[in-house]
């Protein structure tokens, strides 16, 4: 008899440990604002804020500007947000918080 289930639990329980303790050391030394900063410049750049904008505003005007929240906005466009960050950005952020979780 297999502890499958039990051993994939503990995993992820140690997965959002780890999680949790990176953000801490990240906040705590001042590097999570530095890397927010960093992908904002990142994502204006290769055009992406431009392009969420725009579906955005797609989004209010299919509604109409009167029947549509921000919640619902942020609803719809955030999957396709996320999904439109370009995979160099990713790796650039990803890449930065390993190199500081290594100099940790």
């Amino acid at each position: 008899m297999s502890n499958k289930p039990e051993e994939e639990a503990s995993l992820r329980d140690r997965e959002v440990g780890l999680e949790a303790k990176i953000r801490q050391e990240l906040t705590r030394s001042g590097e999570r604002e530095r890397l927010k900063q960093v992908l904002r410049e990142r994502l204006t750049e290769c055009g992406w804020r431009d392009d969420v904008k725009q579906r955005c505003r797609e989004f209010i005007a299919q509604r109409g500007r009167d029947n549509v929240t921000a919640e619902e906005v942020v609803r719809a466009v955030r999957p396709q947000g996320r999904a439109a960050v370009p995979d160099s950005v990713k790796a650039d952020l990803l890449a930065r918080i390993r190199g500081f979780m290594a100099d940790v």
